[in-house]
């Protein structure tokens, strides 16, 4: 047997030996039995890696896995770094929530024994909540930290641990490699110390969070307002099986409607997600039985959270009176358009977007008299990055997004909210109801004003060793000698987030974002193509953006059928020059 295969072997003995958990001792047990190599080296060539956006692995037992072990030795490395970083973490104390998924109640009570027994106070909440909700608690309670247990829209057998700081944000640099050097330093899990919730309230260490919903409903409340009385707006909603109905529907309520139908077969949590095969609203099939439904009674709007509730989709009446979902971006203009026109004009209003959404956002923007910028892809570079321009340059920040159907309004949770943007576009629908408008129509007006923008992407899979060699070698041909025109187009700058600097010809200036694998060609025209390496899978995603002016007389339809045409070809001529077709 390889010394690769002995090394394999002792590691899954050590974790079989410090696992707090019977049934993935048991697991592990079998497949040692079994003498599995395969599976267990799966399970045992790395560890869950620690990042930025916490820990997401697939369920089970093994290093590379999400489980009680890792878990207790991912909060007491969080536990230590607080306490070395702030002196009054652990009375701020740490928040703790769970969604519906396998093993998140277990894995947040494993979270609050560990930091119980380091001294933590834990705002603990008992019953499954959205993530919003919890990185609200953050701030409601001024915690030094929050941990979130969800793995969003990924498939069932994933979980997760998302982290926030004590700015109610989730963690960035240098805090996460800061954690990550801590929890490598934890010693054995069974030695470590445990309270359970009666040993922790005996001691005062699990006060109750039970006005942190109120006050959450209310701050949305306020965000929204109450709609006048007398619009019909009819709404149908559905939770994907996840924990966004109880909030989402109260808010929608105290919002003024009173017409909201649920899908009652996907409202409760459930975690085998049984009637979609994706818990992701982005995913063909997902929103079929809220469409459903919205037909059935005739509502105007249709609303879906992904399972933890932190992520908004759309649908709404097309010109011949059938639903039609909406996209991110079309959503994310039309929020932003709408809060843009309705906050003060003063100069200081702040939008954000991530660097793969639409340009359309910038034009927007200018329109209003607001500043806005893009961030890196992920809402805790929108939140962190809204923080420091509110500090350093005095403005005000009114939305941000992402086109993977993430927004956040105003600075009550500092992270992407399903449930408070759900409440702002069924506001915007009657809005415009009065109005005898719709939301396509209101974008159909954006279009005419702004330009006809599409977004166009392609995700490329390069399975094995060789396709992760080709993925490379295309970044650094792309880096050596970008293209000077893509189809008709002249291309007028090149953003090179790896290198940190910005090419406008012969001038090079620093970058303002993060260091990051992304390339980003600006076309004249207002086109742009973004390509980045996935950091997870063997793929190569390539954003491409479009843009057309819609001509006078000219029907929508027609305009996106004439964009889709040149951005065809704008792809088809990146692709082939790019050495991916």
């Amino acid at each position: 047997m390889s010394e690769s295969s002995d090394d394999i072997l002792a590691a899954a003995r050590a974790f079989l030996a410090d696992d707090p958990d019977p049934t993935t001792r048991a697991e592990l047990a079998a497949l040692l039995e079994r003498g599995d190599l395969s599976s267990l080296t799966e399970r045992f060539s790395g560890r869950l890696e620690f990042g930025t956006a916490g820990l997401r692995g697939l369920i089970g037992a093994g290093d590379n896995r999400i489980n009680r072990r890792v878990v207790a030795q991912t909060t007491a490395g969080l536990c230590a770094y607080l306490a070395q970083t702030d002196a009054t973490a652990r009375t701020r104390g740490l928040c703790v929530g769970f969604d519906g998924r396998h093993m998140s109640r277990e894995l947040a009570e494993e979270t609050c024994a560990i930091a119980s027994a380091a001294g933590f106070v834990v705002h603990a909440f008992d019953e499954v909540v959205p993530t919003p909700l919890l990185a609200f608690a953050v701030l409601d309670r001024n915690a030094t930290a929050g941990v979130m247990v969800t793995a969003s829209h990924n498939p069932r057998q994933y979980n997760g641990y998302k982290v926030y700081w004590s700015n109610g944000a989730q963690i960035i640099p240098p805090h996460d490699e800061g954690i990550a050097r801590a929890i490598s330093q934890v010693g054995p899990v069974l030695q470590l110390p445990r309270l359970d919730r009666a040993q922790a309230s005996a001691r005062g260490l699990r006060p109750s969070v039970a006005p942190v919903r109120e006050r959450y409903l209310a701050g949305v409340h306020a965000l929204v307002g109450t709609q006048p009385a007398g619009h019909t707006l009819r709404l149908a909603y559905t939770a994907l099986h996840g924990v966004g109905a109880p909030l989402a529907l109260e808010a929608l309520a105290q919002a003024g409607f009173a017409q909201v139908h649920s899908v009652k077969t996907q409202e409760q949590p459930d975690p085998d997600f049984p009637s979609v095969a994706f818990p992701n609203p982005e995913e063909p099939g997902a929103m079929d039985q809220v469409l459903a439904l919205g037909e059935q009674v005739n509502a105007d709007l249709i609303i879906a959270n992904d399972p933890d509730a932190d992520r908004l989709a759309l649908g709404c009446r097309d010109e011949a009176g059938a639903l039609r979902v909406l996209s991110g971006n079309e959503i994310g203009v039309l929020l932003a358009d709408y809060l843009l026109a309705h906050a003060p004009a003063d100069g200081r209003n702040l939008v954000l977007t991530s660097l793969v959404s639409t340009p359309m956002i910038e034009r927007i923007a200018q329109a209003h008299g607001a500043y806005w910028e893009p961030t890196l892809t992920g809402f805790k570079w929108i939140a962190n990055r809204a923080l420091e321009l509110t500090r350093s340059r005095n403005l005000r920040f009114v939305f941000g997004f992402e086109e993977a159907l993430g927004y956040t309004v105003g600075n009550l949770v500092r992270d992407k909210d399903g449930i408070s943007a759900a409440a702002l576009a069924a506001r915007i629908a009657a809005s415009y109801q009065r109005e005898g408008r719709t939301l396509r129509m209101a974008l159909a007006d954006l279009y005419r004003r702004h330009g006809l923008f599409g977004s166009f992407p392609s995700s490329l899979t390069l399975p094995g060793a060789q396709g992760l060699a080709k993925i490379r070698a295309v970044m650094q041909a792309l880096r050596a000698a970008p293209p000077t025109r893509v189809g008709t187009s002249a291309v007028s700058s090149l953003l090179d987030l790896e290198l940190g600097v910005l090419r406008r010809g012969s001038h090079t200036e620093p970058a303002t974002l993060p260091r990051s694998n992304v390339l980003v060609l600006a076309l004249e025209g207002g086109h742009r193509i973004a390509i980045r390496p996935s950091g997870t899978e063997p793929k190569i995603k390539v954003y491409l953006d479009a843009c057309e002016r819609v001509m006078p007389g000219e029907t929508i339809d027609d305009a996106r059928r004439r964009l889709s045409a040149f951005a065809t070809q704008l792809r088809d001529d990146f692709l082939t020059q790019a050495g991916l077709r």
